[in-house]
């Protein structure tokens, strides 16, 4: 009986167990941190987008994060990309949010799911479809009927779809956090009580799913219980949540900033995003996400703004093409590293706050064991510091964090960088057809209304309330008698046409003739064009190509902001001017090649193409199609379009997206040559790129490729040359490190450890080549007083003559090497008096 009992009993937990397992985690919090299965949490999470990849870079990329050191991927969930029109849905292809899901649950990481379904993101119209602004009585975000249903209906679509795939942590999925809504507290008071009612009504209705993890609201200060509010900054350290009860996350750390087509590029220094991480963490911070990981592409109309660029690389740790950014994302993985060894003390140990001079303070952690962890930070933005902590001498640069495990050896400094760099470079590939020169096929659009016009009115229509998204393109016509006896055709000279706009942009067009474009930019769509025109004796047509470049994605009312010309007059004619803003005009929505989707499938055979060896130059409103070979290699792929105009591209069908080497307005000093980490970061504080085109490559997945036969099409709007279009690979073709001899190193193990010797913190040199290449030489070695930086490093008056040979012996030949900075490898009596670094340059092949 007893025999019988003890199987009962062992049967019984190995059944609860085995039901543990498949019913899932527990996912709670207090004041301290999310709470899974009874253990706290410290978790580092990273955006990556789903649609701003491609499904074949899905798995690369989450592997990526997890060996940078990062426990969850966040994504957003992209309403307009998933419901097409009210009820029909698409989770197919860059769009398969189950797919992805199921990939980062296979990496064995966490999903924070945002659902919002508003999304902000500088994506087309914030991710709320377009047609639902069409609905009668619709206000986005606010107390309205229209809008709460068609959100409340969507976000219990992805709920459920969560639930059918069983992906909420609850029933033993990834997915640990959802958000209902996006950053709503800077707008909620624009919309007075219904504001405030929708973000209470939004919070319970996200509560009521029942989905079994918390949700989280971020920006949103008045988020009822049990829903967490968030932050998002550059800088979070300092932010509290509204109730002591909940945890401190930080849903968005920018490590960049986006880029608008005509702007800079803006930079966020490694040092700098490394300091606000770890001053998060030093200030009680228990969830951290960067937004962006990996920001990627806005392929096809995607991108929003408007004039937000087709790249969305935002300077994150892993580049647009899926490449680790070094020294970014080692910086950061060695980051993550240290923080990890001090995890267990940071969530259930006490804090003291010591001051140890000006600008200097530590945070000190010691657990129920004696376990200790500080962070001592510096955070005087010019000046370094020494300080004593616990009888001990530390050296803080300014603007720095440095993270002591054992309260004792310090195993990173966050201004410290000891991750190697990458030398990348774009290889150029001419476009080739079975290796030959490609042909082309071309196509010219009428300047002007094609077919019978949409509509017809007196005056101006809005361009967004007329296309509705459908196109970026609104043709709209008039026409002008020019009485024969007009001066300015006696004299040859030109009357000017002058055209106002609430943006985007536009180009004119005179009697089948390109006279200009016009355009606003990422700050202030609204323009005036200005250009004489040529004008003819008798009948003249007026063609204006209204273009939008992506709908605005965030504010109050956003979805009301409209484009468009506002005004159309000619100046400089006998009567002086005429305003033809009353007159008659003819609309005409998109261009008829995108009408007939000559750029796939059938589309491409609806339209007689002209073939030609040369195409022509500086032709606008041209269709260019070209068959081509995929480049060789296996390296990211894009496209250098620098010598073409404006428009829209694709590959085999699929949507590249809007290309626009636009040239920075901006002037060369408004731009830095080196940045200064120190310093709160804003994104006008490190950006480059002035007087150079915004975006002059476009990604292109290799997975698009076919082994032959790629079909690759372009519509070109104003002109361009497209015999110098270009393939690039973007390919690592070396590496660089510079490292001095009292940085630190996170070979320190925690507490306790005896693995491997607490006392020793010798710092390390890595170098390290991707995929099968390995370092084939080295450029450059000193070990001394170097100087410069990664490309142009340059002998001091102090070096070693062994640097050479002692880094070849431990690197060439090697996917990788890491180059001790001990007595055994270097001179012991060099330089005096001195910290001594080592630079290294290496190639990789």
């Amino acid at each position: 009986m007893k025999e019988k009992l003890c199987i009962l009993v062992c049967f019984f937990f190995l059944h609860a167990s085995f039901f543990t397992l498949v019913l899932g985690s527990n996912v709670s919090y207090d004041g301290r941190s999310l709470i899974i299965d009874g253990q706290r949490k410290l978790l580092i999470s990273a955006s990556v987008h789903y649609p701003r990849s491609v499904p074949a870079m899905w798995p690369g990329l989450v592997k990526a994060a997890k060996e940078g050191g990062v426990d969850v991927i966040e994504t957003y969930v992209f309403w307009n990309g998933h419901e097409l029109s009210p009820g029909n849905y698409y989770f197919g292809g860059r769009f398969d949010l189950v797919k992805f899901a199921k990939i980062v649950q296979q990496a064995g990481m966490y999903l924070i799911l945002r659902i919002g379904p508003f999304v902000a993101a500088e994506w087309n119209y914030g991710g709320v479809p377009v047609w639902l602004h069409y609905i009668p009585g619709t206000v986005f975000r606010t107390y309205n009927e229209p809008f709460m249903y068609h959100m409340q209906k969507f976000t219990t679509y992805i709920v459920n779809l969560m639930k059918n795939e069983k992906l909420f942590a609850s029933q033993g999925g990834p997915i640990i956090l959802s958000q209902v809504e996006n950053e709503y507290g800077y707008y909620e008071s624009f919309y007075g009580e219904g504001g405030k009612k929708y973000a209470q009504w939004a919070a319970k209705m996200a509560v009521a799913q029942n989905t079994g993890v918390p949700w989280i609201m971020c920006q949103q200060w008045d988020a009822p219980d049990p829903v967490i509010d968030t932050c998002n900054s550059f800088y979070c350290d300092q932010f509290k949540p509204t109730s002591p009860n909940r945890p401190k996350i930080w849903t968005e750390n920018w490590p960049g900033w986006f880029k608008t087509f005509g702007g800079r590029d803006p930079h966020r220094p490694a040092e700098d995003v490394a300091y606000s991480v770890a001053r998060f963490f030093q200030k009680g911070g228990s969830v951290h996400n960067y937004y962006m990981y990996h920001g990627g592409t806005n392929f096809g109309r995607t991108a929003g703004g408007p004039f937000i660029t087709t790249s969305y690389d935002y300077d994150a740790p892993i580049d647009e093409y899926g490449l680790p950014r070094l020294p970014k994302w080692g910086h950061l993985k060695e980051l993550h590293k240290a923080i990890k060894l001090c995890e267990s003390v940071l969530l259930n140990g006490k804090s003291v706050n010591i001051s140890l001079g000006p600008s200097v303070e530590a945070d000190v952690y010691t657990g129920p064991s004696g376990a200790c962890a500080a962070f001592i930070a510096n955070v005087d933005d010019k000046n370094d510091k020494t300080v004593e902590f616990r009888n001990a001498s530390y050296h803080l640069p300014a603007w720095s964090v440095s993270i002591l495990p054992d309260c004792k050896n310090v195993v990173f400094n966050t201004a410290k960088v000891t991750s190697h760099v990458n030398v990348l470079a774009m290889i150029p590939e001419k476009l080739r057809q079975s290796g030959k020169h490609v042909k082309w096929d071309v196509l010219k659009e009428n300047a002007g209304i094609w077919g019978q016009a949409d509509l017809v009115k007196n005056g101006f229509v809005d361009h967004i309330n007329t296309t509705k998204d459908t196109t970026d393109y609104l043709w709209q016509t008039t026409s002008i008698l020019v009485d024969e006896n007009e001066e300015f055709l006696k004299k040859g000279s030109k009357p000017v046409l002058l055209i106002e706009s609430k943006g985007h942009a536009l180009h004119a067009f005179v009697n089948q003739e390109y006279q200009g474009t016009g355009t606003g930019n990422g700050t202030h769509s609204p323009f005036n064009f200005t250009n004489p025109v040529s004008l003819r004796a008798g009948k003249n047509e007026i063609a204006l190509l209204s273009l939008a470049v992506g709908l605005p994605t965030a504010g109050p009312f956003y979805e009301f902001v409209g484009a468009g010309v506002t005004s159309v007059k000619i100046e400089g004619l006998n009567n002086g001017t005429i305003d033809l803003s009353s007159h008659a005009w003819s609309y005409k929505i998109g261009v008829q090649g995108e009408h007939l989707q000559i750029y796939q499938g059938d589309g491409l055979n609806n339209v007689k193409w002209t073939s030609s060896s040369k195409p022509p130059k500086w032709q606008p409103l041209t269709w260019y199609k070209a068959i081509v070979d995929a480049p060789p290699g296996d390296e990211p792929v894009g496209l250098d379009m620098s010598n073409m105009g404006k428009g829209l591209a694709w590959l085999n069908g699929e949507e590249i997206g809007r290309y626009w080497p636009r040239i920075s307005e901006f002037k060369t000093e408004d731009c830095v040559q080196e940045c200064d980490y120190r310093g709160k970061f804003n994104p006008d504080k490190c950006d480059t790129g002035c007087g150079e085109p915004t975006q002059k490559w476009y990604h292109v997945p290799r997975s698009w490729f076919k082994p032959s036969g790629n079909i690759l099409v372009f519509f070109e709007e104003k002109g361009g040359d497209p015999t110098k279009i270009r393939f690039v690979r973007r390919k690592v073709s070396g590496a660089c490190a510079l490292v001095a001899e009292d940085y630190p190193s996170v070979r320190i193990h925690s507490q306790g450890d005896d693995k491997e010797e607490n006392n020793k913190n010798t710092p390390l040199a890595h170098i390290m080549c991707p995929g099968d290449t390995v370092i084939s030489a080295i450029k450059f070695a000193s070990f001394g007083n170097p100087t410069g930086t990664c490309g142009s490093y340059l002998k001091g008056d102090c070096h070693d003559p062994n640097s050479n040979m002692v880094v070849e012996k431990a690197c060439l030949n090697k996917k990788g090497c890491a180059i001790d900075l001990t007595e055994e490898n270097f001179k012991t009596n060099l330089c005096p008096g001195l910290s001594r670094k080592l630079a290294v340059e290496a190639v990789c092949r």
